[in-house]
């Protein structure tokens, strides 16, 4: 019997063998019939590669012959072969320098990839290419993601085809618009994840019924999407609707309050919800207190206005409240004075900083038990803080409560419950003995103590502090003592550290963990001898800024700026310096911002510096460097904005090379030796008459800002200028040994707030298109040889609050205005034929005043043709009409006939004299 079944069995075998590979399934009886890719999927995948520049080789396997279903970032069906994966997300997302990356264009040859359910070309650079429609062809996905792509143009209405997508990522597409009023969104049912961060949506009408349509939408974020909120009438259509929302980001848009009534109406199931960076101007709405499943609230960035309100205490699972940036105000206490709600045991992270709260810290925040973080900084708070504030608070992580005015007044045994990561208590008053706590803190990687009043040794048991540090401050107290050889087994990469503002002194010692450290500041200390510990690194270093102004360092400069090729920030003013400066400083090409001012400097500057081409800020002010003003400035430094050369040596001409420096703000070449005229070319200076800022405050780096200053002589003192540093624009070229005439072009430089040619051997007149300078604050042309009247124009500078013209060669009265009048005589003295009010010596009226032509036209008329032939004819006329009329007399009816003619053409004639006389 069984052998009657066989030949059945095998029929039955080939049957389903056959029909099996119809429906694209595979039986394995034989080892070379493994699925394998299709043909022509393959042939599209070599064909999207085409379009593609590869510059690492990342897609190297792609050139193989081999099976398409084992390239890189290829995923085949197993059952069909069919391609249904295809990532390729660049490493740009997560490593430093990339190697996995592609540019070019998305090819319409991905449409033969019918099969596709996930596309991921994220993070690639296709930058400027239209959004690829054909994807919206590509009816199966269910995932895609063209995230950080820089395509651009509008997105396609064929998207809406793409019913099955679960998730669509558009994120950091900031090129791209919506202009279909998202009409295509409302037909991806499925849709659970949608991320258009950056996507222009300005056009879109009423989108918040459009996403509330997403039946499955559960994570929506579009920050930065330029939306606007929409009428109250219209928010309120889909009030009955049901949402499956727990992710909620509309961070960094122009929403203002009424986005809270679509808000309420709309979901209940929030998790996560993020308004920051809006318009919100209200108080914060009760009704927060109903969001039970609400996680994260960050409502920072805003206008808020109010307290906080007390139906946040019933949020039972509400880990996380951000309300910072805000202008909210009260006291804390009638918040915390209900803190019985489940928030208290549910509330880990609470920042309110950046607002208006006054009063106390109370007590009671310490019955927060599960709290991590805690940040009150700036705001108005004051008051006592002592160790019952944090007796609960074992899990605390962060604690900022710097810039208010609190006491810390700590037991001298006390011990902390708790182990700080961070720790901000700028501000607050520590002092005046060092804080002995911080030596149960093991973890810390960030401290703040600036400004907090301690006048104490930082005792030896401080700098074995927690390995991971990488932001120490303790500027602005009275710490004073030696600065500790710190290892770099201490500190983090990238650390910053700032003990400026103190009196720490003696050497500044070579310790090996400056490999480490980007930022240093010791500035403002009593620091002194040699900086050789620059030298003794074997190595380069991370440093980019380094502040050792203000001290009493002494001794050459050391010739090993190789060492520190990333600097973009060095201060070395006001210290005891002397030699030249070395030329390895040349090798300083990433530095911004150079202080060597007020030292002891000598010899030419060095011809390397011109490598240093991306520098702003260049002051060697106050030295004995010698030599000619360096042509090579105005063409090797071009994005210069102040160049401080006071008080040296320099000889020689102006270079007329410094014309090209177009974004300078500050020319200080006063007080040198410098001949010859002032350049024509002024003129191209051209910040110096466009509105152009220039920010004082330099960032060049992520976590580093650099705020900078500059000592000028203004209005006659030194005044160091910090936070307006970026609002002055003037020429300082006082001092020196100009000659000629003060070049008509200076006068197109209309955003001069400050002009000094004083002390110099300049002639001529002073113009009177001087009017034009009309930001003028400070004007001191004095000492000069400067002749000829005091332009009237001059009264029109409205802003001008500091004037010297004294020591000259002007005559005439001066001019009148209630400007004008306001500076004393000295302004005006030493010009012997100078009179008029400020001066004592009144002017005499000439009897025969000579007129001048106000308009500057040239006079056209032939020299005896003058103002007095016109009188003498007029006067002649009148006289020689009534001898006429008078003979008349003797015929009435001549009279009648010839009077009213003749009295026409008198006049007329008289008419056209006085209109002579008053041309």
């Amino acid at each position: 019997m069984r052998g009657c079944y066989l030949p059945f069995l095998l029929l039955l075998l080939g049957l389903l063998s056959c029909n099996a590979t119809k429906l694209g399934f595979s039986f394995n009886l034989h080892t070379d019939s493994k699925v394998r890719c299709i043909e022509k999927e393959r042939q599209a995948l070599l064909q999207f590669k085409q379009h593609l520049v590869d510059p690492n080789h990342w897609l190297s396997s792609w050139d193989s012959g081999e099976d398409c279903c084992k390239w890189e970032g290829i995923k085949c069906s197993n059952k069909t072969g069919h391609v249904i994966h295809l990532d390729l997300r660049s490493d740009w997302s997560y490593a430093e320098h990339a190697t996995k990356y592609v540019e070019g264009e998305i090819s319409t040859s991905l449409l033969e990839l019918q099969y596709l359910t996930y596309l991921d070309l994220s993070f690639n650079n296709f930058i400027g290419k239209p959004f690829p429609n054909f994807i919206g062809s590509l009816t199966r996905l269910r995932y895609l993601n063209l995230s950080y792509t820089s395509i651009a143009g509008t997105i396609p209405q064929q998207l809406a085809n793409l019913s099955r997508l679960i998730s669509l990522d558009l994120k950091w597409n900031d090129d791209l618009t919506e202009v279909h009023n998202l009409d295509w969104l409302i037909h991806l049912s499925s849709l659970k994840s949608l991320d258009m961060h950056a996507v222009n949506l300005s056009l879109v009408v009423n989108w918040p019924n459009k996403v509330m349509m997403l039946p499955s939408l559960k994570h929506l974020s579009l920050i930065q999407c330029s939306l606007s909120t929409t009428t109250p009438q219209l928010l309120s259509i889909n009030a009955n609707s049901s949402s499956q929302l727990s992710l909620l980001d509309l961070s960094g848009n122009y929403l203002n309050c009424s986005i809270f009534l679509w808000l309420f109406n709309s979901t209940t199931s929030l998790v996560d919800l993020h308004l920051g960076d809006n318009e919100l101007q209200c108080s914060i709405p009760d009704a927060f207190g109903s969001l039970n499943s609400l996680k994260t609230l960050y409502l920072g960035g805003n206008k808020l206005v109010g307290g906080i309100p007390k139906s946040f205490w019933n949020l039972c699972s509400l880990g996380s409240l951000y309300l910072l940036h805000n202008n909210l105000s009260g006291n804390l206490s009638e918040f915390m004075s209900n803190a019985s709600g489940c928030l208290v045991d549910s509330l880990q992270n609470f920042q309110i900083s950046n607002n208006r709260f006054t009063g106390p810290l109370p007590e009671s925040i310490g019955s927060l038990s599960n709290l991590q973080m805690l940040d009150v900084s700036k705001n108005s708070l004051a008051g006592l803080i002592s160790d019952a504030h944090f007796s609960n608070l074992t899990k605390l992580k962060e604690l900022y409560l710097g810039s208010n005015s609190l006491i810390l007044s700590f037991s001298n045994d006390w011990v902390p419950p708790f182990q700080l990561d961070a720790i901000n208590l700028s501000s607050c008053r520590l002092g005046p003995a060092f804080p002995k706590w911080l030596q149960t803190q093991r973890n810390y990687f960030m401290l703040d103590i600036s400004n907090a009043e301690i006048s104490d040794i930082i005792p030896a048991w401080f700098w074995d502090f927690s390995p991971r540090l990488s932001f120490l401050n303790m500027n602005n107290n009275e710490l004073h003592g030696n600065l500790a050889n710190l290892s770099s087994s201490r500190l983090h990469e990238f650390a910053i550290i700032d003990l400026s503002t103190n009196r720490l002194d003696g050497l500044i010692p070579h310790f090996d963990g400056l490999v480490n450290v980007s930022s240093l500041d010791l500035s403002n200390n009593r620091f002194s001898g040699p900086v050789s510990f620059l030298c003794k690194l074997n190595s380069p270093t991370l440093l980019e800024s380094l502040n050792l102004s203000n001290n009493t360092l002494s001794g050459g400069l050391p010739d090993c700026w190789t060492y520190i090729p990333g600097l973009v920030v060095l201060n070395l003013a006001n210290n005891n310096f002397s030699g030249n400066i070395p030329d390895s400083m040349g090798s300083l090409v990433s530095i911004q911002l150079l202080h060597l001012s007020n030292n002891g400097f000598i010899g030419k500057i060095p011809t390397s510096l011109q490598n240093c081409s991306q520098l702003i800020i260049i002051d060697l002010g106050a030295n004995n460097f010698s030599g000619m003003v360096p042509p090579w400035i105005g063409d090797s430094l071009p994005n210069l904005v102040l160049l401080g050369l006071r008080s040296n040596q320099f000889v020689g001409s102006l270079p007329l090379n410094l014309c090209h420096l177009q974004y300078l703000q500050i020319l200080d070449l006063s007080l040198n030796k410098i001949k010859g005229a002032i350049p024509e070319c002024i003129y191209n200076l051209t910040a110096m008459y466009q509105k152009v800022i220039i920010a004082s405050k330099f960032t060049y780096n992520a976590s580093i800002s650099y705020m900078d200053y500059a000592s000028l002589v203004w209005k006659g003192k030194v005044t160091v200028f910090q936070s307006s540093l970026g609002l002055v624009k003037m020429i300082d070229l006082s001092n020196n040994k100009l000659h000629g005439v003060i070049p008509e072009g200076i006068i197109n430089l209309t955003k001069l707030v400050a002009l000094n040619l004083s002390r110099n051997n300049l002639s001529g007149f002073i113009t009177p298109k001087i009017s034009l300078l009309r930001n003028l604050e400070f004007l001191d042309l004095s000492r000069n040889q400067l002749y000829g009247e005091i332009p009237m124009s001059i009264s029109i500078l409205s802003f001008l609050s500091q004037l010297d013209l004294s020591a000259n060669n002007l005559s005439g009265k001066i001019p009148t205005g209630t400007q004008i009048q306001s500076f004393d005589a000295s302004a005006f003295s030493e010009n012997p034929k100078l009179c008029g009010s400020p001066l004592p010596n009144e002017c005499i009226e000439d009897p025969y005043p000579i007129y001048n032509n106000t308009q500057g036209h040239e006079n056209q008329n032939d020299g005896f043709i003058t103002k007095g032939f016109y009188i003498a004819a007029s006067l002649g006329f009148i006289g020689g009409f009534w001898g006429v009329c008078i003979t008349s007399l003797l015929n009435i009816r001549y009279i009648m006939k010839r009077l009213t003619s003749n009295a026409r053409m008198m006049l007329q004639y008289v008419a056209e004299a006085l209109c002579m006389l008053a041309s």
